[in-house]
């Protein structure tokens, strides 16, 4: 390819390019930046054509950055902070109060058991804050910039990420009150119903330690959350592993058996280095840190 004489990259040119590289399609990058997928199809070739060279690589799988668009896109990071930077300094007041929307993803179970019961004091603390949460049980979003900060239950964050670990997360065995599964025998765990994580979440601590330690049981009531589990469980539709926090202050669950060592996990707040640099998400990530317990 035959780089255009004095072809000029723009901010608009990284801006598609960032895009491109966080979406991994150049439609969901038109979806980004709010316009159709063919317009950065066009733009992406008339770039290549301009700079001699190929910025990605399509496949069925998507469109993968070469080095170039790699580093070009480390330049556009750059503009998009100083751009906020700005922006912040416009919107700031004098009083220290921070404005702006402040994007956070964790797991459903994170968000109820631990966010929401401490948020409403940061809400009223910054009365100029908007937050965005969404739930799922991956990094994707914060990879790709769809958020800000991230609450993560796992033994090893990415490396790509800077974090503060917030403590154990520990596991033990839980059952309804007793007036919600009457007649049922305790003593004899593998004939009790059981509630557990359902296949989306094969891999999950609480699964692997049931079926070594009770490899004839059957769960009779699956969920998708460790959230669904602890309702299915009060509600009297069997017996299983839930985490101390959301059980801490309920009294319609009972306590079966001693926390779990080989279930424990970590607790971590994560964001990216650069995304501590701006006011409101180092405002709301330091809050977090401070306040957010699992005891």
């Amino acid at each position: 390819m035959l780089a255009e004489t004095h072809f000029q990259v723009s901010s608009n040119d990284l801006e598609i390019i960032l895009a491109t590289v966080r979406a991994r399609t150049m439609s969901d990058a038109g979806k980004r930046l709010g316009i159709d997928g063919s317009t950065v199809f066009r733009a992406i070739q008339r770039l290549e054509k301009g700079l001699g060279q190929q910025l990605f690589a399509r496949s069925r799988n998507g469109s993968h950055p070469t080095e170039l668009a790699l580093k070009l896109a480390q330049h556009a990071e750059r503009i998009e902070m100083e751009l906020e930077g700005a922006r912040t300094a416009v919107q700031q007041s004098q009083d220290g109060l921070v404005s702006g929307l402040v994007r956070l993803t964790t797991t459903d179970t994170v968000l109820h058991g631990l966010v929401f019961p401490m948020l409403a004091d940061l809400a009223a603390a910054q009365p100029l804050l908007q937050f965005e949460l969404t739930t799922g049980n991956d990094l994707t979003s914060l990879a790709k910039r769809d958020a800000d900060i991230a609450l993560r239950v796992t033994r090893q964050p990415p490396h790509y990420l800077i974090g503060k670990h917030l403590g154990q997360i520990r596991f033990a065995l839980f059952g309804p009150r007793p007036d919600k599964m009457p007649g049922v025998d305790t003593s004899n765990l593998a004939l009790c119903n059981w509630v557990a994580p359902d296949d989306a979440l094969p891999d999950h601590s609480s699964v692997v330690w049931r079926r070594r330690e009770y490899p004839s049981v059957m769960p009779r009531h699956k969920v998708n959350s460790m959230l669904s589990v602890t309702t299915a469980i009060a509600s009297g539709l069997g017996i299983g592993l839930i985490p101390l926090f959301l059980a801490q202050h309920r009294d319609d669950l009972v306590q079966l058996s001693d926390p779990i060592d080989e279930c424990e996990t970590q607790l971590w707040l994560l964001t990216h280095v650069e995304s501590r640099q701006i006011p409101r998400v180092s405002t709301v990530y330091a809050y977090l840190a401070d306040h957010l317990s699992l005891t």
